[in-house]
């Protein structure tokens, strides 16, 4: 028997259940790995890449690819914080008000190569959101997009640069990322809606 699991955050009034676990810690971590080789191997100029993560778990992503990028290349590379609510077109003006983070680049984004990073990328709303929040501060060189996971889907069209995995799922699923920063958890869900009165 599945067990539920209320996601309280993004879904407050929904029931949800795990339908599958698509990544564990260690594979989460294989697949950084792998992605800052790949930063690394298709970045000329090592020393004008930033990277910025998008609130919440893609904050923690980017964070933990600097560290990898420094392991290779001995090369500190700066990160920033992106809060996108206040940019984004799928929200209504209340759901805009709570929870608004301030951002911090603690760096001059003109002329730099960004890299925008992201824990799942679904319609692309969420990365146009962050592109129009980047550009208030400046106008980069070149912006790129990095995500753990591709899910499909998109409504507009955004691609990332820099692929985890990508994942076929239906619009009535859910990807749920937990790092352990955030959940005290590391692993990648399926979770499903449930509808009242369905047989778990």
């Amino acid at each position: 028997m599945m067990a539920f699991i209320p996601d309280i955050q993004a879904f407050p009034s929904m029931q949800l259940r795990e339908k599958a676990q698509i990544m564990t810690a260690s594979e989460i971590d294989r697949t950084l790995v792998h992605l800052a080789h790949e930063i690394v191997e298709k970045t000329h100029g090592l020393e004008g890449l930033a990277l910025v993560g998008i609130r919440r778990r893609g904050v923690h992503l980017a964070e933990r690819l600097a560290r990898k990028i420094q392991q290779l290349c001995s090369l500190q590379i700066p990160v920033g914080t992106l809060d996108i609510q206040q940019y984004r077109d799928d929200l209504s003006p209340a759901d805009t008000k709570p929870g608004v983070q301030p951002t911090q680049i603690p760096f001059p984004v003109v002329g730099r190569d960004v890299i925008l990073v992201d824990d799942v990328l679904y319609t692309g709303r969420s990365s146009r959101a962050a592109l129009d929040a980047l550009f208030h501060h400046g106008r980069p060189r070149r912006v790129r997009l990095c995500t753990l996971i591709d899910r499909g889907h998109r409504e507009l069209p955004i691609e990332a640069s820099f692929i985890g995995k990508r994942i076929q799922t239906a619009d009535e699923e859910i990807i749920e990322v937990k790092l352990q920063e955030v959940d005290n958890v590391e692993k990648v869900l399926v979770l499903e809606k449930v509808t009242p009165g369905t047989p778990s």
